[in-house]
C-alpha cells in the first residue's frame, strides 16, 4: 500500500523537556490508524507536529511524497491535512453554518455550499441547529461539529485527537461509529485516542505510545490480543 504520511526520526520538545524521541510511523492512504497510550506519552504533541503547530527539532514529516517538515499549518490544510483538536475548540459565539465555513476557507464558494451539504448529511442534528450558537449545543454535538467542520477542507488526512473526550458511552459508541464511516468513504483517518480499546477494534494499524516513543506497533487486533496491551490499557 502506499505511504501518505511518513514520519522518520522525529523528536520534538517543550524547552529542554523531550517530549517525542525517535519517533518512525507510516499512515497507509485508505486506513485508519490509532495511537494509544496514556495522559503524558506524547501522544498530543505528536499530532500538533504532524498539523504543523510544533516543529520538531529533528527527524523529518511527508505527505504524499513532500517534505512538510517545516511547512506552516495552513498550507498543509492545503495539501489535504484536517486536525480535529483534543477538546474541540469550536468558536462558541459563532453560528453552527459559520463553524462549518470558517473550515473551507482554502476552498471556493461552490465547495463550500457542497461541503455544508455533506456536513448536514452526515450529523443531521448539525443541519437542525444550522442557525443556533455553537456554544450553546451538547458536548456530542460540539463533537460532530468540530469532526464536519475539519472534512469542510476535503481531507485527504483527518487527524482526531481523542474525539471521545468527555462524552458518555452513547455517544462515544455514534463517534466511533461515524468514524468507520468516514474510513468507508475514503477518508484516510490517524486517531489518537486513550480509550484503546475502541481504536483499536476498528484499526486497521495501530501503535501504542510510552513516554515519547513507540513501544508496540502491529496490526488493531494483534494489539487488542497483546498480554502488555490488555494489561495496561484494556484493563484485562
Amino acid at each position: 500500500m502506499t505511504a501518505l504520511l511518513e514520519i522518520a526520526g522525529l523528536a520534538a520538545r517543550y524547552g529542554r523537556v523531550p517530549a517525542l524521541r525517535a519517533i518512525d510511523m507510516r499512515i497507509e492512504e485508505g486506513t485508519l490508524t490509532a495511537l494509544v497510550g496514556a495522559n503524558g506519552a506524547g501522544k498530543t504533541t505528536l499530532m500538533r507536529v504532524i498539523s504543523g503547530l510544533l516543529h520538531p527539532h529533528a527527524g523529518a514529516v511527508r505527505f504524499a511524497g513532500t517534505d512538510i517538515t517545516h511547512l506552516i499549518p495552513a498550507k498543509r490544510v492545503r495539501l489535504g491535512i484536517a486536525q480535529v483538536p483534543e477538546g474541540r475548540q469550536i468558536f462558541a459565539a459563532m453560528s453552527v453554518e459559520d463553524n462549518l465555513r470558517m473550515g473551507g476557507f482554502t476552498r471556493a464558494a461552490v465547495e463550500v455550499s457542497e461541503g455544508l451539504a455533506r456536513a448536514f448529511a452526515l450529523f443531521p442534528v448539525l443541519g437542525e441547529r444550522r442557525h443556533q450558537l455553537a456554544g450553546t449545543l451538547s458536548g456530542g454535538q460540539q463533537q460532530m461539529l468540530a469532526m464536519a467542520r475539519a472534512l469542510m477542507s476535503k481531507p485527504k488526512l483527518l487527524l482526531l485527537d481523542e474525539p471521545s473526550m468527555g462524552l458518555a458511552p452513547l455517544l462515544v459508541a455514534e463517534i466511533f461509529r461515524t468514524i468507520q464511516e468516514l474510513k468507508q468513504s475514503g477518508v484516510t483517518i490517524f486517531l489518537v485516542e486513550q480509550n484503546a480499546q475502541a481504536a483499536l477494534r476498528i484499526a486497521d494499524y495501530g501503535y501504542v505510545m510510552e513516554t515519547g516513543r513507540i513501544a508496540l506497533e502491529g496490526s488493531g487486533a494483534e494489539l487488542l490480543a497483546h498480554d502488555g496491551v490488555r494489561r495496561s490499557y484494556l484493563g484485562l
